[in-house]
């Protein structure tokens, strides 16, 4: 386990490929084995054929429900010149005292009054349910490290010690949704104020010492880790994060950025603070002045995995004493943006923002104004952008099924050629023969790869909106629990379906020019899909299934129209039109 007093662990976590390109990489790779290899292979003449119930002091947010927005006007702000009179004077009690619980309509707290640091953050609300079904739990109890709120001082580690260990004294606010703690040795003088509100994720943390009445210099730290730790391979989504307003940029460093030692910043922050996929804890300093960041990776266990694995800690100040704002809470883009515009950056839409943040405003905007469940939103998006598209897979039919009325002409031309091999330069002829076969009719031979082409980066943005969506996390549709998480049954039911209307979709579409060992492995693609998409988010899977009952019905549609009769008409041989006159 790492002390970052020492820069952290050495452990060296090895980049792996995110699993938006390892999809790209497998979707890609299954368009030649489906539709180039067809046109390019000598070609054969087939065979023949949730929770515990809120109580009323405390309502929680169904899933339909937007987490409570913040109010606009938060706890006032101390004054940033400490008061020596305040925090000088007898030696305090040294005494254990029972957890201080502070209880809001949207957290429970568990604060200790050694170190008047924090031992239990939980979300409340029916949404916010970690992997056992438990409310979320954003502290990392089984760190071993000082809890959330403990100081830092590098420079000064005696003195840490004892700060962060001692027992203060623990005075609660009269409407209980506040605490103050004070500590005093004589020499060395601590306050601590925290200070909350009813139905708001901003809360007030302040801190102040003072040795020999003097103001001392310190940081305030949230270290091992931060966020819904039971879920799996948390490393991966636990990020430490400040906005630079001199360069307008969000600065984002992952888990193991600190591995070689505590990483140190300055500067002018709108805000800094630690995320995981779905939450954050953001600190906003109550001026615009300077701030210091100090990042740390901390190798310690979790309450669901007893390996030792790299978690995000960051400790802060904004001046000699430091008054804060506190944003702890769900990633929610209307929440993020009432309190700063710029917090909305926290959320992580990717390389394809350009299309998976668009793509999650309409699904987010059809839910609230038009279904009230994501899971019919979904279904009702996906079904406007098939038809939208429908022009373009249009297209893609007619190529097809020209392909398939040119297949006599196309086996004719490979007869002539039976028996060249790749090498003969008669192989080329063939080639060109074809092609330009092709070319008369106006048939593009890759027109079968259009569907996966468009459907490819929406699955892929898509994908994105389920890992980093909050609005999504926990919602419910029909027997699915929750649409970012793969179902919670022994054999999943939309995977299983997915794949029969894979192998429908397959059997409905003209395949021209198919060879037999062509054929048999077309045949295991719906499984491969089927297996990849097992354990995704039901959402996503959601998604492909529903595009594929769209995609069938416009094949059906298509297939049986005179447009289809027609396209086939218009490549056939001038005398076998003739004959079908007489």
């Amino acid at each position: 386990m790492a002390d970052s007093s020492n820069g952290g662990s050495k452990f060296q976590q090895p980049k792996e490929m995110s699993m938006e390109l390892r999809l790209l990489l497998a979707l890609v790779l299954t368009v030649p084995i489906l539709f180039i290899g067809p046109y390019f292979f000598g070609s054969q003449t087939p065979p023949p054929k949730k929770a515990p119930a809120p109580t009323a002091a405390a309502p929680a947010a169904t899933p339909a429900e937007k987490p409570a927005a913040a109010e606009p006007q938060t706890p006032k702000v101390a004054l940033r010149t400490a008061n020596s009179t305040s925090l000088t004077g007898t030696v305090s009690e040294q005494q254990p005292l029972p957890s201080m619980i502070v209880q809001t309509d949207l957290y429970r707290i568990s604060f200790t009054n050694q170190g008047a640091t924090v031992r239990s953050w939980q979300l409340k609300g029916a949404k916010f349910k970690d992997s056992d079904n438990k409310q979320v739990e954003l502290v990392n109890s089984a760190a071993g490290l000082a809890p959330p709120f403990s100081f830092y001082l590098p420079d000064d580690k005696d003195l840490e010690k004892k700060l962060n260990w001692s027992y203060y004294t623990q005075t609660a606010d009269p409407d209980g949704l506040g605490v103050t703690y004070r500590f005093s040795d004589g020499r060395v003088a601590v306050k601590k104020v925290f200070r909350f509100l009813k139905n708001s994720y901003l809360s007030q943390a302040s801190t102040e010492i003072l040795v020999d009445g003097k103001p001392l210099p310190h940081m305030i730290q949230w270290r091992g880790g931060f966020g819904d730790l039971t879920v799996p391979s948390p490393t991966s989504n636990q990020h430490a994060v400040h906005y630079d307003l001199t360069a307008s940029k969000l600065v984002d460093q992952s888990s193991t950025a600190a591995s070689k030692g505590p990483i140190q910043e300055s500067g002018t922050f709108s805000f800094a603070g630690l995320t995981d996929a779905y939450f954050a804890a953001v600190f906003l300093p109550s001026v615009e002045d300077a701030v210091r960041e100090t990042v740390f990776t901390d190798t310690v266990p979790t309450p669901s995995e007893p390996k030792p694995v790299p978690l995000g800690g960051l400790a802060l100040s904004d001046g000699d004493a430091n008054h804060f704002r506190l944003f702890v809470g769900p990633k929610d883009v209307d929440l993020l943006k009432s309190i700063d515009p710029k917090l909305e950056q926290l959320i992580d839409f990717g390389w394809m923002s350009v299309l998976s943040k668009p793509l999650f405003l309409i699904v987010n905007w059809t839910n609230d104004e038009i279904v009230h469940n994501f899971g019919w939103s979904i279904i009702l998006v996906t079904v406007v952008i098939n038809f939208a598209l429908f022009p373009l897979k249009l297209s893609s039919m007619k190529s097809m099924r020209k392909m398939q009325a040119l297949k006599p002409q196309i086996d004719a031309i490979n007869a002539r050629y039976k028996g060249v091999g790749v090498r003969d330069p008669k192989k080329q002829e063939q080639t060109e023969e074809t092609m330009g076969l092709y070319k008369k009719h106006g048939v593009n031979p890759m027109g079968g790869c259009l569907p996966m082409a468009i459907q490819l980066p929406i699955l892929i943005a898509f994908y994105r909106v389920f890992t980093v969506s909050v609005e999504m996390r926990g919602a419910s549709w029909l027997w699915v629990h929750d649409l970012s998480q793969p179902e919670h049954l022994p054999i999943k039911i939309l995977p299983i379906v997915m794949i029969a209307t894979q192998f429908l979709t397959q059997k409905m579409m003209p395949q021209p020019g198919v060879d037999p060992a062509q054929q048999k492995m077309t045949m295991f693609m719906p499984l491969i899909f089927g297996f990849m998409f097992y354990n995704f988010a039901s959402g996503l899977v959601l998604y492909y299934l529903t595009s594929n009952l769209v995609g069938i019905a416009q094949q059906w549609f298509f297939n049986h129209t005179d447009t289809a009769r027609a396209v086939a008409l218009s490549v056939e041989p001038p005398a076998k039109k003739k004959n079908g006159k007489k």
